[in-house]
């Protein structure tokens, strides 16, 4: 009886110590230790990296833990020099079988690299630009070329490009061979090559969406104006990216609903547009324009009547048509803060299909006012007149304005306030705006922009001068 009391005794004793030393704690699991951010380790490789004399189909690599698949690996991999047959790329466990289908170059360098492919299975750490490297004979080519590519057209940089080394002189074997050798273009820019004989290349950057590592004219390209020479110390080459055709999409034409009323019901009878006012607000230094889905067959101005007043009598207007016959344009010295109308008589025009207004129809608007806008004064330090700059305001990478330079200062009594990236455009052809540049007829290259890597706020009722040093 004393023992089965005394138990008893014992076990309410470590019941109530338990209680008391749990209190109100959450009970919190093992964590399991810190998360792993280690990319997986290679251990070894067979045969080992910078192999001489190498005359094997298969490498092995093997690292220190389980491997995922591979991601986009046609994206990633980069073989120099090129490949014809891709290789096959088999990862199994903590194990990566590279096997070689072309047949292997006598005394060559060949240059492995798996950019972001390999990644572990369990966190996803990347191996980031993972490489192999073995040679065919008894030594390895150790030349480099270094260089940069930039849009011509904006300045800036697309990391998404491929720059590429030909034997080939000809135009014609971008659109037939393989290069020998190709690089990517980093996130500034940038590219280099690695591990290059000595002799004379052709050099090229092309966005290779399709994979196909062809250029056929309508894609972001760049080339060297001469054959490159790779030799000890050779100079870096910066290259200027640009598209020969370009899409021509009428502007300012987002929703045609029959009429400039939004949310009128679309009839199929009726003749389309839209206008280019914002909040029903004329810009006072930009034009009026009516957008038409379809080209305008015929087009009588006469029967537009523009007014200011409450008697409608008619203001004065010019109307002009661009060249796709889409788009008319009004220019007029615009008065601020006035309220404008403009009838639309039902046979003002019809479009390629015959629709024209079902009724007269009229668009009434105002205008912005002077304290709407800022003053801008800009004053340039080591511009050269003589390469015809031309300065080009930019938001969200479109270029919005853009002024011919004559002198040295940039004034302009009306600004619309907001912030803009500068860049300058050197007009070799005096047209006031950016040409594009044609490979296969002529070999023509781009004109060029320069951004200024400096940013402007243009305020509204304000006087704003900056200094720029170029």
């Amino acid at each position: 009886m004393r023992r089965i009391l005394l138990f008893s005794i014992i076990i309410l004793s470590i019941s109530g110590i338990t209680a008391l030393n749990s209190g109100c704690a959450n009970i919190i699991p093992p964590t399991g230790g810190d998360r792993d951010s280690l990319p997986p380790l290679l251990l070894k490789v067979t045969p080992p990296d910078s192999s001489k004399g190498f005359n094997t189909k298969t490498i092995t690599f093997t690292f220190d833990e389980y491997i995922d698949q591979l991601q986009d690996i046609s994206k990633n991999l980069i073989v120099s020099p090129m490949y014809s047959v891709m290789p096959v790329i088999e990862p199994k466990l903590k194990t990566l079988t590279v096997k070689i289908k072309d047949t292997l170059e006598p005394n060559t360098t060949y240059y492995f690299n798996f950019g972001d492919a390999i990644k572990d299975i369990n966190e996803g750490n990347v191996l980031h630009n993972f490489s192999y490297i073995f040679t065919t004979g008894n030594s390895f080519d150790t030349l480099q070329l270094s260089g940069k590519v930039v849009s011509a057209e904006t300045g800036g940089i697309d990391s998404t490009l491929i720059v590429m080394l030909y034997r080939n002189s000809e135009d014609s074997a971008l659109t037939r061979e393989n290069p020998r050798y190709i690089t990517k273009v980093d996130g500034k820019g940038n590219f280099r090559f690695q591990y290059l004989p000595g002799g004379t290349f052709y050099l090229y950057a092309i966005k290779d969406e399709g994979g196909s590592k062809r250029y056929f004219g309508k894609s972001l390209f760049a080339f060297a104006d001469s054959a490159v020479e790779i030799k000890p110390g050779a100079a870096p080459v910066t290259l200027y990216a640009f598209e020969e055709e370009k899409d021509q999409l009428p502007s300012s034409i987002i929703n045609f609903t029959g009429g400039n009323r939004p949310g009128a019901k679309p009839d199929e009878r009726r003749l389309r547009f839209s206008t280019n006012l914002s909040a029903n607000s004329q810009d006072l230094l930009g034009s009026f324009n009516l957008n038409f889905e379809q080209p305008l067959r015929n087009f009588d101005s006469t029967k537009l009547q523009l007014s200011t007043d409450s008697a409608f009598n008619p203001t004065p207007a010019s109307w002009q048509m661009d060249s796709l016959r889409k788009k008319l344009i009004l220019k007029i010295n615009w008065k601020e803060s006035t309220l404008y109308h403009l009838i639309l008589d039902k046979d003002f025009a019809d479009d390629s299909s015959g629709k024209k207004l079902l009724k007269t129809d009229t668009i009434s608007f105002i205008t912005r006012k002077q304290a709407d806008y800022g003053s801008l004064k800009i004053s340039f330090t080591n511009i050269d007149l003589s390469k015809n700059p031309v300065l080009q305001f930019s938001q969200g990478g479109q270029v919005i304005k853009t002024f011919p330079l004559i002198s040295t200062e940039l004034n302009q009594p009306l600004f619309n306030p907001g912030e803009y990236e500068l860049s300058i455009l050197y007009d070799a052809n005096k047209n006031g705006r950016w040409d594009t540049g044609k490979f296969f007829e002529g070999r023509k290259q781009p004109e060029l922009v320069k951004q200024l890597n400096k940013k402007i706020t243009v305020r509204s009722n304000w006087d704003n001068e900056f200094e720029i040093t170029l």
